[in-house]
C-alpha cells in the first residue's frame, strides 16, 4: 500500500464501500450523509472518503465509467485493502416499460458485452451474480422504505451509444430490466474474491423513451439509491 490506483494507508478504508461512478457523487454522499469524514483518495481526481453513518464506519469511492475501471478499483479494494462488500449506486436506462424515472433496480445478475470475464472461462460462459446476503437486505430495506424497486437481471455494456437500436430489444425479450456498465465486472471481481456485491440503481433515462434526468439530477438527486445503500450497510 498504497496501490497503483489508490494512495490510502492500511486501515483507511472501511470493510464496506459504497461505490458511485461519479467522483462527484462520492463527494456529495460524504458531505451530506456522513460525519467524521475524511478524504483517503485523490489520485486521478478519483476520489474516496472514509465517514461514520450511524455509528457505522463506511467508505465512499467513485469507480469510473465500464467494466475496466471498476474491474481495477473494486479489484485493489477487495484484494489490498480487506475491503469485505462493495455496494455500487449507479445510473440505468431502462429497458423495461414498468420502469419509471427515479425507479430502483436491485440487479440480480448481470449479463454483458463485455470481455472482462472471459479471463476466468476456459469452457462455458460465466454468469456474475449478486451476492445474496446483500441482495436479500436490500429487498427487505427497501420495501420498509416503501420505495418503487425491481429485482432482476441487468446488462452490463461496454457501449453507451449503441449504433444498432435493435440489440436493445433483444435484451429486452430476454426480461433484462435495465442496461448499465459496470455490474458485471464488479460481480465477478467479488466471485473470484470470496467477497460481496451488489449493484443498486437509478432509472434515470428510458431506452425506447425521450424522457430522462439531466446531469445534475443524476449527480445529487438519488438520494433514496444512496439512503437504501447505507441502510444495508448498516445490517452487513
Amino acid at each position: 500500500m498504497p496501490t497503483v490506483h489508490i494512495e490510502a494507508s492500511k486501515g483507511e478504508i472501511a470493510d464496506l464501500v459504497i461505490m458511485p461512478g461519479d467522483p462527484l457523487r462520492a463527494k456529495y454522499i460524504a458531505d451530506n450523509f456522513l460525519c467524521n469524514v475524511f478524504c483517503f483518495n485523490k489520485l486521478r481526481n478519483n476520489l474516496g472518503f472514509t465517514g461514520i453513518y450511524q455509528g457505522r464506519k463506511v467508505s465512499v469511492m467513485g469507480s469510473g465509467m465500464g467494466c475496466p475501471s471498476i474491474g481495477i478499483y473494486s479489484y485493489e479494494l477487495y484484494n489490498f485493502y480487506g475491503v469485505e462488500s462493495i455496494i455500487r449506486v449507479g445510473t440505468a436506462g431502462a429497458l423495461c416499460g414498468k420502469l419509471q424515472l427515479k425507479n430502483i433496480v436491485l440487479a440480480q445478475g448481470a449479463c454483458t458485452d463485455s470481455n472482462y470475464a472471459l479471463q476466468y472461462n476456459k469452457y462455458g460462459c460465466f454468469a456474475p451474480i449478486a451476492s445474496y446476503e446483500l441482495l436479500t437486505l436490500a429487498f427487505n430495506q427497501a420495501k420498509k422504505m416503501k420505495l418503487d424497486f425491481s429485482v432482476g437481471n441487468v446488462f452490463s455494456s461496454d457501449i453507451f451509444y449503441q449504433d444498432d437500436k435493435e440489440f436493445y430489444r433483444s435484451w429486452e425479450k430476454l426480461g433484462v430490466l435495465a442496461i448499465e456498465m459496470e455490474s458485471s465486472a464488479l460481480y465477478t471481481n467479488a466471485a473470484v474474491s470470496g467477497k460481496k456485491a451488489l449493484s443498486i440503481l437509478t432509472i434515470t433515462d428510458h431506452i425506447f423513451a425521450a424522457s430522462k434526468l439531466t446531469s445534475k439530477e443524476r449527480e445529487q438527486g438519488l438520494n433514496d439509491m444512496i439512503r437504501l445503500a447505507l441502510g444495508v450497510s448498516l445490517d452487513c
